[in-house]
């Protein structure tokens, strides 16, 4: 039996996002027939995370065994992209170690979210329009206070089953890409259910001058997502990257 890391990326505006549901069409879903059609064997994926519903991913990593005769990933990687729909698109499969593992060995992760403030036919499905102009420079001072927490609760969707609602956030910040595009960028050794989003929206309250660095901190410390912003819309949120060790594969 050997591993396989599987790279990706995807248009989610069509799926209920990575993990299977009862309700509709998701990623995991569709990648796990395409693999188990073209190499003739039940395949399992594991993804590096989920993605809710309308959530895009640019790098999104997975990890399958087989246990048949060698494949050339080459070729898997061209089988697999004319196999599936054009907004999945993989990018990369090589073979790991057989402990790693796409989830658990994951050191960091990154997210991107878009936001505009101007009305853009083109830009709709992949930016948040907003109707005021956001003081960046007080989201990015409380952007430093989110680094300052381990815990998260406030910003994580009740009635998950996680262990534990720390993470590290390493970076974070937004960035004014034109006068009417603006670019949050998070890194953290992992995130909650709805953790992005869920910041998004209370930094968006700061950014029309309804919080300052006193009520985040009272929102973090309060460790309730009632007292948190709404959370802002999935189609505007990419994951952009996903890093492992440099001995993760063979």
């Amino acid at each position: 039996m050997k591993r396989f890391f599987i790279t990706l990326s995807y248009n989610g505006k069509n799926y209920v996002g990575w993990q299977m549901q009862p309700n509709g069409v998701s990623i995991q879903q569709v990648l796990q027939d395409a693999l188990s059609t073209i190499l003739r064997e039940q395949i399992e994926v594991v993804g590096a995370g989920r993605t809710d519903a309308g959530v895009h991913a640019r790098k999104m990593v997975a990890h399958f065994d087989f246990s048949g005769e060698r494949f050339d990933e080459k070729d898997l990687v061209r089988n697999l992209n004319s196999f599936l729909s054009r907004d999945i698109a993989v990018h990369e499969i090589r073979e790991v170690k057989p402990d790693a593992h796409a989830r658990f060995s994951a050191t960091s992760r990154t997210y991107k979210y878009y936001l505009t403030t101007e009305k853009d036919p083109f830009l709709h499905d992949f930016s948040y329009q907003v109707f005021f102009q956001p003081d960046i420079n007080i989201m990015n001072a409380l952007c430093e206070v989110l680094k300052e927490y381990e815990d998260f609760t406030s910003f994580s969707k009740l009635h998950t089953d996680v262990k534990t609602n720390n993470c590290r956030i390493s970076e974070a910040y937004w960035k004014q890409e034109s006068n009417t595009c603006f670019v949050f960028t998070i890194t953290a050794d992992r995130f909650l259910r709805n953790m992005v989003r869920a910041i998004v929206g209370t930094l968006l309250e700061a950014g029309r001058g309804k919080l300052d660095e006193r009520g985040l901190r009272r929102i973090i410390e309060a460790k309730n997502r009632s007292v948190a912003g709404d959370s802002a819309p999935g189609h505007a949120l990419f994951l952009h990257d996903v890093t492992y060790p440099n001995d993760t594969w063979l």
